[in-house]
């Protein structure tokens, strides 16, 4: 090599890394925003247009549903102004949310299922099955986010924060 490459400091290597959301994490982000408050519309307007007085746990469910969607809105808006290098926290919030939404869901459904005598073993079968993809997401994600911020610990060596 005749000529020298200028080298870039740790931090400046970290800072090119993602500086704004791929194309790909941007769909996602998109899709998640959308997809939270058409749920929040959908969910509120089904809750608005029942007839007559509704039991204490379906006015529970529809506000643990509407809360749901916009954890998921919410999560969408805020991964879209990120401009910084994230290091998978968006994975972890996002397995969060899901590990959250799919736990009380099962919850919710096996007591509506007691309450009806109609069997809580199925309910909780595929409720399990889901809480159980949520749980194996939600531990990926934190040994990622793990991974990430222990190669930038390595990087930035000596260096400030």
């Amino acid at each position: 090599m005749t000529e020298e490459e200028p080298r870039l400091s740790a931090r400046e290597l970290i800072e090119r890394l993602e500086p704004e959301l791929s194309p790909r994490r941007r769909v996602r982000a998109l899709a998640a925003l959308v997809a939270g408050l058409a749920g929040t519309v959908f969910v509120t307007a089904l809750w608005g247009g029942e007839p007559g007085p509704l039991p204490v746990r379906t006015h529970l469910s529809f506000g643990v549903f509407t809360v749901f969607c916009l954890a998921w809105a919410g999560y969408g808006g805020w991964l879209l102004t990120r401009r910084v290098p994230l290091f998978a926290t968006d994975r972890v919030i996002a397995a969060w949310i899901a590990l959250v939404a799919s736990a009380v869901t099962t919850g919710l459904v096996a007591v509506v299922t007691v309450q009806r005598g109609t069997g809580v073993g199925p309910a909780l079968a595929v409720g399990g099955l889901f809480v159980a993809a949520a749980l194996a997401l939600t531990v990926r994600a934190h040994h990622r986010r793990a991974a990430l911020l222990r190669r930038k610990r390595e990087l930035m060596g000596g260096e400030e924060e």
